[in-house]
């Protein structure tokens, strides 16, 4: 039987508090040597959503490698190691404890998923180490009680209400369905959908779900077809939005899908093929294509220099843009950084210029809150930005 994220993390707890893992003396200054700073990140790098970890794993280590060969941070060069979790909490949390207790990490960096974070964004709290641009766009972890939590990305509220505006008020769409992973990242997604809808005097059509790290959705159709929706959001990795669509594809059922950022969309657009083409994907970090933007100039210049065989995607461009605003942060620090020094750094400056593109914390968010952006699968493959008929 799985154990439930709060009984995961108490036994994480206890282990450690037991003595059964070396404790670290002089915490702010673990990972810091005299010439490297360490960073762990735990994510799916195999199994059935690994494209999104290896995604963002690509482009942390883009953004390093550029940082590392100007001479790196005062000195020291950024290196990363990552552990798979396979999406699943259970190995999150023991990963995650290695990170910090056998690697040493100075911080946290991408980890992936809403549930996984859920089980282990606590364990980083309880040992103060940062928790650095997390996968998620989860409520949970804009909480007072994760301090350590340095978060990038939009809400999923703020997807949901990208969604619902364009399905409502652009395209004239009134019975919305919604096709949801069963965990704290669907059910975050869900409460946002409803939120929306709720705010123009609209109810779900239909709901349908499914089981984490599985394709086990044919119930999920069977439910939603039969309510007949114009518009099904989907919210789910590509693997398991991937069948939905090909189901409903086959059995003549063709309403508007929209997709979450988390679903990896470049991974959507390769599992359909010609299939995908009118998906629309929310997404939380600009066309990364678009190279008129200096971050996009940056970005691509820096992952070609890493591996040339690699081409642009959201999720890279996320890592890429995760890693900078770590390297800004430390060379503001200072030469003998602390992992309170970092956080400090990034709450008093509250708000970062990478490449033209402005990254905002705390208070800052208010005035520079993150952006959202609708683009839509087109048959080959590629992307293009959603226009939108509302102001």
């Amino acid at each position: 039987m799985r154990l439930r994220s709060p009984l995961r993390i108490l036994a994480a707890l206890a282990l450690l508090a037991g003595g059964l893992l070396p404790s670290l003396a002089a915490a702010d200054e673990v990972g810091v040597t005299s010439d490297t700073i360490l960073f762990g990140q735990v994510a799916a790098l195999e199994g059935p959503s690994a494209a999104l970890g290896q995604s963002m794993r690509q482009g942390l280590l883009a953004a390093f490698t550029e940082i590392n060969a100007k001479g790196g941070i005062h000195g020291r060069k950024l290196k990363l190691v990552s552990r798979n979790d396979g999406y699943d909490p259970d190995r999150s949390v023991v990963e995650t404890v290695k990170l910090i207790y056998e690697d040493k990490v100075f911080a946290l960096i991408g980890a992936v998923g809403t549930p996984t974070a859920m089980a282990t964004a606590p364990i980083a709290a309880a040992n103060d180490v940062p928790f650095i641009g997390p996968v998620s766009g989860a409520e949970f972890l804009n909480g007072p009680e994760f301090q350590n939590v340095v978060n990038i990305r939009a809400r999923y509220k703020a997807e949901a209400e990208a969604w619902i505006k364009h399905l409502v008020e652009d395209l004239h769409q009134s019975r919305i369905g919604i096709f949801y992973q069963d965990d704290a990242y669907g059910r975050d997604v869900l409460a946002g959908v409803k939120a929306a809808l709720d705010r123009r005097g609209m109810e779900l059509t239909a709901e349908g779900t499914f089981e984490r790290n599985t394709r086990a959705v044919g119930a999920a159709f069977r439910m939603i077809k039969r309510a007949e929706p114009d518009a099904v959001i989907m919210v789910g990795t590509y693997g398991p939005c991937a069948e939905f669509i090909k189901l409903s594809h086959r059995s003549g059922f063709n309403p508007t899908f929209a997709a979450a950022s988390f679903v990896g969309g470049t991974a959507l657009a390769k599992e359909l093929g010609r299939e995908g083409a009118g998906i629309i994907v929310s997404q939380v970090v600009p066309f990364p294509w678009d190279t008129r933007l200096k971050l996009v100039a940056d970005y691509q210049a820096a992952q070609k220099a890493l591996d040339p065989s690699q081409t642009p995607d959201f999720q890279s461009l996320e890592g890429y843009i995760v890693g900078r605003v770590v390297g800004r942060a430390l060379e503001l620090a200072g030469p003998n950084p602390t992992r309170s020094d970092l956080l400090r750094v990034i709450n008093d400056v509250g708000k970062f210029d990478i490449g033209g593109d402005i990254i905002a914390f705390g208070a800052m968010r208010q005035t520079h809150p993150p952006e959202v952006f609708l683009t839509q699968i087109q048959s080959d493959g590629s992307f293009k930005p959603v226009e939108r008929l509302t102001n």
